[in-house]
């Protein structure tokens, strides 16, 4: 039985909040739809203090902000976005186009094209979020997407420079300071200054989230991506300062952010609670991992390894790290997850930043049904067919009239039985043809 030292706000409470964030994002895509530019300047003034003569950045702009940034960074920046870049490459590696022949002259193939636009959002209200430019546009380009719009909005009325230059360093083909639900929505939607894409990729808070729900369908997404959501899995042997860092790691992305730890043992969860009531008061970011901790916060104790696992595929979460003594043990045991991060040595920070597999992952239960961005959510994977034997024409003209007339589609039965008649002379009753 697990015993829960550590509550979160009822789920009522959050589904209250999700409620009036929704209606909040119907009314903004609405207003876009109907007055395209100038209900985007407006909202960006409104929520982001931002309305400069252009939303989108010239060449000589890039050029000049790139040019403002440390060294160091753009060294830094380089080095993490050829790790994606050779992970996305290896993702697209294992994608295989073929072509068989299932009889003769029968021949049936599959191709991987990349969509023709795709837009990447750049979250950055609290934080220059640079990395989220490696994931969604350097992974868009390995796919060979050939128009790539990047959005990210201003930090407290800053351009942020860090980004701006990881979405060029990235290969984005349009940069735009622009963000929150009036980016998604002009992205989707387009305005007479942007042209629409065909999907959109990339983190957000609740309200992107919920604007690229309500999107989908027009328009393609890579998943819903909500606030950041961390479990932790340790047995007795784990450290409860590893534990408390961790947490708190992934707290300060927002106030809305879970933070889980599930354990074997009572002592690393009280001593975890404990280091993360000493941790918090000294954190930069105390303003947002406080609040998370508080509210969405929880820490249960378990019996046994296989009761923890079968706890942890329950949340679903996105990032799950696993700090016990066989932490491989989690990918035979686990099917439900965005992301593992196994042992001690692997920390989801490096996964958000650094290593090079995409930090765009499932949140709120959604890796029950799928993964994170990769390559292959740029491409729509197409199938094609060929029939140029005569004898394999008629067999399969004759089965199609056989098989759609059990389903009473005499039009589908006769576009059948014409390739037979073509090919072997069959005949057309139907037609007024002995």
């Amino acid at each position: 039985m697990a015993e829960i030292l550590k509550h979160a706000v009822p789920r009522s409470e959050v589904a209250a909040s999700l409620a009036q964030v929704r209606e909040t994002v119907t009314g903004v895509i609405a207003d876009i739809r109907e007055r395209g530019d100038a209900a985007v300047r407006e909202y960006s003034e409104k929520f982001d203090n931002w309305s400069p003569d252009s939303f989108r950045l010239s060449a000589e702009e890039v050029e000049k902000i790139v040019a403002s940034v440390p060294e160091q960074v753009i060294v830094d920046i380089r080095f993490v976005q050829d790790q994606v870049r050779a992970f996305a490459r290896h993702q697209l590696d294992s994608l295989r186009e073929f072509e068989v022949e299932t009889l003769p002259g029968v021949r049936l193939g599959q191709k991987h094209i990349p969509v023709q636009a795709a837009g990447a959002y750049i979250p950055g209200g609290r934080y220059p979020l640079t990395a989220s430019a490696h994931m969604t546009i350097v992974t868009a380009k390995v796919a060979g997407v050939p128009r790539v719009v990047a959005c990210t909005p201003p930090i407290r009325g800053e351009i942020p420079a860090a980004t701006v230059a990881a979405m060029h360093l990235a290969g984005a083909d349009e940069i735009w300071l622009l963000g929150a639900v009036q980016a998604v929505a002009a992205m989707a939607v387009g305005t007479d200054s942007m042209r629409p894409v065909n999907l959109i990729a990339g983190p957000g808070n609740a309200y992107v989230a919920e604007a690229k729900r309500q999107l989908f369908g027009e328009i393609g997404i890579d998943l819903f991506a909500g606030p950041t959501e961390i479990l932790v899995l340790a047995d007795e042997g784990a450290d409860p300062f590893v534990c408390a860092v961790d947490l708190l790691s992934q707290a300060e992305h927002g106030p809305d952010s879970p933070a889980v730890l599930v354990t074997t043992s009572r002592e690393v969860a009280e001593r975890t609670i404990t280091e993360v009531e000493r941790l918090l008061p000294g954190m930069p970011t105390r303003d947002f991992a406080g609040p998370a901790w508080r509210d969405h916060g929880q820490v249960h104790v378990v019996d046994t390894l296989d009761e923890m696992y079968a706890l942890a595929d329950d949340f679903a979460f996105e990032h799950v790290e696993v700090l016990t003594a066989e932490p491989r043990l989690a990918l035979e045991k686990m099917t439900q997850y965005g992301a593992l991060f196994l042992g001690e040595g692997t920390c989801v920070s490096f996964g958000d930043k650094v290593i090079g597999t995409n930090h765009v992952l499932p949140t709120r239960g959604a890796a029950r049904y799928t993964g994170g961005l990769w390559v292959g959510k740029y491409l729509k994977t197409v199938t094609y067919q060929e029939v140029t034997d005569s004898a394999s024409q008629a067999l399969l003209g004759r089965l199609c009239g056989r098989a759609s007339r059990v389903e009473l589609f005499e039009g589908h039965a006769r576009s059948g039985d014409v390739r037979a008649a073509k090919a072997e002379g069959d005949a057309l009753p139907w037609n007024g043809v002995a």
